[in-house]
């Protein structure tokens, strides 16, 4: 059976995380710190993600003066979507177990 898109351990971490708050934009340096993903895992499935619609992406500027702009991601409808329907098969999947 050929893996679902975007159902990697590492994008449903991703996808729990940006559930919590789904309209905030967060810096991708909170993210890492919330899921645990390095940077190496994390800023690729970001941009994959952008790039199939899931995500919101833009430029927010520093909040001191002196500081670089930084990216900012949040869920689309879409991508709201697809983490809603994987955390009620996580919880599906949990309460399998439980009365296996």
């Amino acid at each position: 059976m050929p893996r679902r898109p975007n159902n990697s351990r590492q994008a449903r971490a991703l996808f729990a995380t940006l559930l919590d708050h789904p309209q905030t934009w967060r810096h991708g340096y909170d993210l890492s710190k919330e899921t645990g993903l390095r940077s190496g895992t994390l800023y690729p499935l970001l941009i994959r993600l952008s790039e199939q619609g899931l995500l919101e992406s833009r430029w927010q500027e520093a909040e001191r003066p002196g500081l670089p702009p930084r990216h900012v991601y949040r869920l689309t409808g879409s991508g709201l979507a697809l983490a809603r329907e994987q955390e009620l098969a996580a919880i599906a999947a949990e309460r399998a177990g439980a009365f296996a």
